[in-house]
């Protein structure tokens, strides 16, 4: 656990000293939740580069960090396709919404042996919809809760 604080400690210093990307906004859900299915379909269909440069446009996290995470995205789903087989689509599985201000939408891009689930976080800014979070992982088991 005091793993965890220091990485998020030194995450937040980071992106105070970092500069970003992010220089659009999504008007409204309905944007973000197009955007979502245009990244998970772009997951399942292995365009990961092109999944993360449209990501950079609407995440304020430094271009480093986005580009180390693609990079080990592109290294994982490499190795993953072996292991569970061909894309076979894309399901949304579940939106969640904190009053008007923020929306999280969970995505499962289905392979032939297993699944991946990919879950994205929108903050409504001052200046309009941000992408605050986005992770994939093979956790969507728990999904079941």
């Amino acid at each position: 656990m005091k793993l965890i604080k220091n990485l998020v400690s030194s995450t937040l210093i980071l992106l105070s000293f970092s500069v970003h990307s992010q220089d659009k906004t999504f008007k409204n859900s309905d944007e973000t939740k197009a955007f979502s299915m245009k990244i998970s379909e772009n997951f399942s269909k292995m365009k990961i580069e092109e999944s993360f440069t449209e990501l950079k446009k609407f995440w304020p996290m430094p271009e480093n960090e986005i580009d180390g995470l693609e990079e080990k995205t592109l290294k994982y789903l490499n190795l993953l396709e072996d292991r569970f087989g061909k894309s076979n689509g894309v399901v949304k599985i579940k939106e969640e919404a904190i009053k008007d201000f923020a929306i999280r939408e969970t995505y499962i891009v289905k392979y032939s042996f297993s699944a991946i689930r990919l879950v994205f976080t929108y903050y409504k800014s001052e200046n309009g919809w941000i992408v605050n979070s986005f992770k994939w992982d093979d956790s969507f088991s728990e999904e079941f809760k």
